[in-house]
């Protein structure tokens, strides 16, 4: 057995800065972060520092918000999406090196479907992302965007009223 070991609880550190009426599921792990008005944050949510978070955002369980990510306000990110900084751009990871990090920007009224990964790119206004997409490349035009690499849906005709 080892000396060694380093246990942390899952926590909302005090350098949280909230809106008001935010309400927070536990056990989640915030730091350093800004949340705005009204937002909701489900459990085992990990939002790292640097990020923001729009007004009545909601955020649901086992979301991942790395360093660098900016959420506009109306939005909502779904269960287990994943939010990635580094993009392995020497060839393996960034080990801490924040020079090599980059970040994510999404508008408002964007929402999120489950277990999708957003790599570091922009995303306007008015976008619904299919579950399970996987966002490579910056999303510049509103619609619903789906698959891996996560495209832009054509119109179905069987779907229209």
């Amino acid at each position: 057995m080892s000396n060694s070991l380093k246990v942390r609880e899952v926590t909302i550190s005090n350098d949280v800065c909230f809106g008001e009426g935010v309400t927070i599921v536990k056990p989640s792990n915030l730091y350093g972060c800004n949340i705005g008005s009204e937002s909701f944050i489900g459990p085992f949510v990990e939002i790292q520092k640097n990020v923001e978070v729009g007004k009545r955002t909601r955020i649901q369980s086992h979301a991942f918000l790395c360093e660098g990510v900016t959420i506009g306000n109306d939005c909502f990110i779904g269960h287990g999406v994943m939010f990635v900084n580094d993009t392995f751009s020497s060839g393996g990871p960034a080990r801490g090196n924040k020079e090599l990090w980059k970040s994510t920007l999404v508008g408002d009224r964007v929402s999120i479907g489950s277990n999708v990964t957003i790599l570091p790119v922009n995303i306007c206004d008015d976008v619904v992302i299919g579950a399970g997409a996987v966002v490579t490349k910056d999303i510049t035009k509103p619609g619903v965007y789906i698959g891996n690499p996560a495209k832009k849906a054509g119109v179905n005709k069987e779907w229209s009223g």
